[in-house]
């Protein structure tokens, strides 16, 4: 573990269809051991992980990099509305730019929610360069509770008072941000997305880590995930825990991620 705080960068990087925004934390000292890139939430952006990947930074001795998807944060809006396919797509969209921009080889991915899933598609994408992968209450399919969930957000953001919160972080883009998750996951088109396709095709370490209450999806979605990877995923289910473990119980989180990781190169 390092004593000082990390150091931390701010940066641009051009992607397919606009400029996003990228943050890292480098810790201090040696650090040869490949970064750990995070990939957020259908809400997200780099903001919203608060001290988050600080911690994990100073608890693993990692570079942290995570960045802001297109549409999302302080990156450039979106042209239009999600492909259905954005989920696969990321892995040779904008993830593949800040990496090649970045000059990332080798790497270790982190994926909350729908950022899971994200994960799961660049580690099978950019294959060996992926040393090991963390979802964490990351969806695999969708159920009612997934909908159900999705549904009550959609009424909790008609309240101002809501939507100003998440304005905070996404300014002028935040209806468009709200319609890509909530419109996006409610169409009938969507209703067979799965993982399951994908999940054996995944080669690395992987910690599958959720909240047994979690509002968005049940605990059937990290077993599923865990067993369509097989032996090389590790399953972590979290008591009294919701959609955002990291916040919830972060010290907890950080020091799974710490000992998953620090089995690896």
């Amino acid at each position: 573990m390092t004593s000082k705080h990390p150091t931390i960068q701010d940066k641009w990087v051009q992607g397919r269809h606009g400029r996003l925004f990228v943050r890292t934390w480098t810790p201090h000292g040696a650090h040869a051991l490949a970064p750990l890139i995070l990939l957020h939430d259908s809400l997200g952006s780099v903001d919203l992980w608060r001290g988050f990947p600080a911690a994990l930074c100073e608890a693993t001795g990692r570079k942290v990099v995570a960045y802001d998807r297109l549409g999302f944060g302080q990156s450039d809006p979106h042209p239009g509305a999600l492909a259905p396919d954005f989920v696969a797509a990321e892995a040779d969209g904008d993830f593949a730019s800040v990496r090649e921009q970045l000059g990332i080889e080798r790497f270790a991915l982190l994926g909350h929610s729908i950022g899971g899933g994200m994960a799961v598609h660049c580690a099978v994408r950019h294959g060996a360069a992926c040393v090991g992968m963390i979802t964490e209450a990351a969806q695999a399919f969708i159920e009612d509770r997934t909908v159900q969930g999705i549904a009550a957000a959609k009424e909790l953001f008609r309240d101002p008072k809501e939507f100003g919160r998440l304005e905070k972080y996404h300014g002028d883009k935040t209806r468009w941000v709200l319609g890509a998750w909530i419109d996006t996951w409610l169409q009938p088109a969507f209703a067979n997305w799965s993982l399951r396709a994908v999940l054996p095709q995944v080669a690395c370490p992987t910690l599958v880590i959720h909240g047994a209450e979690d509002e968005y999806g049940s605990t059937a979605q990290a077993a599923t995930i865990a067993e369509g990877i097989g032996p090389r995923a590790r399953l972590a289910i979290l008591p009294q825990t919701r959609h955002v473990p990291h916040r919830e119980h972060p010290a907890q989180v950080v020091g799974l991620i710490r000992n998953f990781l620090a089995d690896l190169a």
